[in-house]
């Protein structure tokens, strides 16, 4: 069957047009969920989880503005870069990125984050949900591991539900095979997806390419 998309918001307006619009017309379509997966959620951080984020040297950070547009960035490090104060406080390093805050605005408005525990090479994760704030206070950035240069701020989580994610979506990617990645020179470079996004008159790639080398250069400063 092909998708109506003559209305005036088209493809999205057209399939909005009879999407779903409750819990119960959505648990019809799927069975109920396995009682364990309902049971692991825990509000704070045990050791093996503590150790887990001890391991991970990438977070996914979720977050929304008052409105609730969504985003989603990554942050690296160093494993163990994000520190676990106590059982239900994590801190996550400012990194020397593009300025643009998108995060910590986010945080500033609605004061909550979801993050995403990820391990290279393994399929483990940890899912984390909770309040947050932004802190500049001096003796805790001290104590935090740098990415890059020192952190300027550091998003502080309050730990609210944690748990196990399931690793399916990472085996069925070949996340960390790399026989099972799409071969690099059939893909759009970086350089190539800013330019045309950019679309600035006599802008070329190959100018995008030195200022992304440069920044990459510079990370540490």
């Amino acid at each position: 069957m092909m998708i109506d998309t003559g209305a005036a918001g088209g493809i999205f307006d057209s399939l909005q047009a009879d999407a779903l619009t409750s819990p119960d017309q959505l648990r019809e379509l799927y069975p109920r969920p396995n009682p364990n997966s309902l049971r692991k959620v825990t509000d704070h951080v045990t050791e093996e989880t503590r150790a887990l984020i001890g391991c991970s040297s990438l977070v996914f950070i979720g977050s929304a503005d008052a409105e609730g547009r969504a985003d989603v960035t990554p942050r690296g490090g160093p494993p163990g870069f994000v520190s676990v104060l106590d059982e239900r406080t994590l801190v996550i390093p400012d990194a020397t990125g593009n300025k643009r805050l998108d995060t910590l605005h986010n945080v500033l408005e609605t004061g909550r984050v979801g993050l995403l525990f990820l391990i290279p090479g393994r399929p483990t994760t940890r899912r984390v949900n909770g309040r947050a704030c932004v802190s500049a206070r001096p003796e805790l950035l001290a104590q935090l591991t740098p990415v890059g240069k020192p952190p300027v701020t550091a998003i502080v989580v309050r730990t609210e539900e944690i748990y196990p994610h399931c690793p399916k979506s990472l085996m069925r990617a070949n996340t960390w095979k790399p026989e099972g990645w799409v071969p690099a020179d059939t893909q759009p470079t970086s350089a190539e997806v800013t330019l045309a996004q950019l679309d600035l008159p006599g802008l070329i790639v190959e100018q995008v390419e030195e200022a992304e080398r440069e920044s990459l250069r510079l990370r540490y400063e």
